[in-house]
């Protein structure tokens, strides 16, 4: 199998929320993402012959998620109050609501689905939260 790996990286904010302890409050990270992709056969006539994919497309396609969540606050669904959320607005905030708590686990997963849609054969996502920490997903 051919695989390729790619990484991106963005600054978002988010919170745990019934976390008993210091993430219960909202705060940074400098995420890096990287996402793994394979294929048995490497494409065999055009510009990409000889290739899985062109590593500007798959750099492309991970990209444009990673600067959708630039400089948001990803939070979870339901866990902020209306009126917090329209204040936000209203001060120009960007914010992404997210389905189940905004951890690193369930952001590499977010990101292997995200790839997966996009029609890669995705083998792995991870995300670093810390230069130490990081949290991947596979199927």
């Amino acid at each position: 199998m051919y695989i390729l790996s790619t990484k991106a990286k963005f600054d978002s904010a988010h919170f745990l929320k019934d976390y008993d302890g210091k993430c219960a409050n909202i705060h940074g990270h400098r995420w890096t993402v990287t996402v793994d992709v394979g294929s048995e056969e490497l494409q065999q006539d055009g510009p990409f012959r000889g290739m899985v994919v062109d590593f500007s497309k798959l750099k492309d396609d991970l990209r444009e998620e990673t600067d959708r969540l630039d400089h948001t606050l990803i939070y979870e669904e339901g866990s902020l109050l209306p009126e917090t959320l329209e204040a936000f607005e209203k001060q120009g905030f960007r914010s992404v609501a997210f389905k189940g708590r905004p951890t690193a686990e369930n952001l590499a997963k977010h990101f292997f689905d995200f790839m997966k849609q996009k029609g890669y054969r995705v083998l792995k996502a991870g995300i670093f939260e810390t230069p130490e920490n990081m949290a991947s997903y596979t199927e």
